[in-house]
């Protein structure tokens, strides 16, 4: 996710609380899908056009569900812990990592859908190899996607970290003498203005269409493919009993069906790479990236 998939942070409306209390009065005696009793998911942009063909695909097999939208990315995973949710589907594994250890929490993954990439682009440049010697370049400054970007840059070549930067590496990671560009960390909604001053800048994916930027122009992204993009799988999360529940893992067949992949993949302007990893898979990345943040 990008660090996920939307932007800037807002917050959360009072309205949406009175949502989540409603929803947490369903029927008792219905199992979760059942009427009376619906599979309450949280996501961030629940308009994006995904969700919609989703809904009818679980309905059409008699599963009741309910899309409770966020504009906060730091409320679903608290209130799937409540019980407020019985699911959430908007962060990588990397957040969720966070939020585990941060939290003491064990919120587990239970499949995967999409990579989004990270992205670097230029003005004044046409390759990555064009950008000179002591060239800047503008990173996001939050924790987790400074962290991916500077990846991104080693990948790239531009930058050489140290041996035990960790899986969330910070500018202080640098080896300098072994880097050809310095490195300037900005708000992420401020790297496509950067463009106009800097060599080149790192872009989160939530941003290129609104700064008009064409994903074919990107100078470079890490690999959706590689190790290093393990972390930035995006998830659907459940609490860790409800990790087997069979109706929780067919919405999650069902959100990988051709209709919602393609909905998906065309409300990204193209960039998602979609996810394969099934729940142990995404389990045993996510109990790795968790040790290394313990460290």
């Amino acid at each position: 996710m990008t660090f996920l998939r939307r932007g800037a942070l807002l917050a959360a409306s009072a309205g949406l609380t009175l949502t989540l209390a409603a929803c947490a009065g369903g029927d008792s005696d219905a199992e979760p899908g059942e009427a009376g009793n619906p599979v309450r998911i949280g996501v961030v942009g629940a308009s994006d056009p995904q969700w919609g063909i989703f809904e009818e695909l679980a309905a059409e097999e008699g599963i009741e569900v309910e899309i409770v939208d966020f504009t906060d990315y730091t409320q679903p995973n608290p209130a799937l812990t409540d019980g407020d949710l019985d699911l959430n589907q908007f962060q990588h594994l990397l957040y969720l990592a966070q939020y585990n250890v941060a939290d003491g929490q064990d919120l587990t993954p239970i499949g995967a859908t999409a990579v989004y990439p990270l992205a670097l682009y230029s003005f004044e440049h046409e390759s990555v190899e064009d950008i000179p010697d002591g060239g800047e370049i503008a990173i996001p400054n939050d924790v987790t996607n400074q962290g991916r970007a500077l990846n991104v840059l080693q990948e790239a070549g531009l930058v050489t970290l140290t041996d035990d930067a960790g899986v969330v590496p910070t500018t202080t990671d640098i080896v300098a003498e072994e880097s050809s560009v310095t490195v300037t960390p900005v708000e992420a909604n401020q790297t496509v203005v950067a463009l106009d001053s800097v060599d080149a800048s790192i872009v989160n994916n939530d941003f290129v269409a609104d700064g008009g930027l064409d994903p074919a122009d990107a100078l470079f992204e890490d690999d959706a493919e590689s190790e290093v993009a393990e972390p930035y799988i995006n998830v659907w999360a459940s609490r860790a009993e409800d990790a087997d529940n069979e109706t929780f893992h067919r919405l999650v067949e069902l959100f990988n069906s051709e209709e919602v992949s393609d909905a998906l993949v065309e409300n990204s302007g193209g960039t998602a790479s979609l996810a394969n990893q099934d729940a142990g898979e995404l389990q045993d990345i996510l109990a790795e990236i968790e040790s290394s943040l313990q460290e």
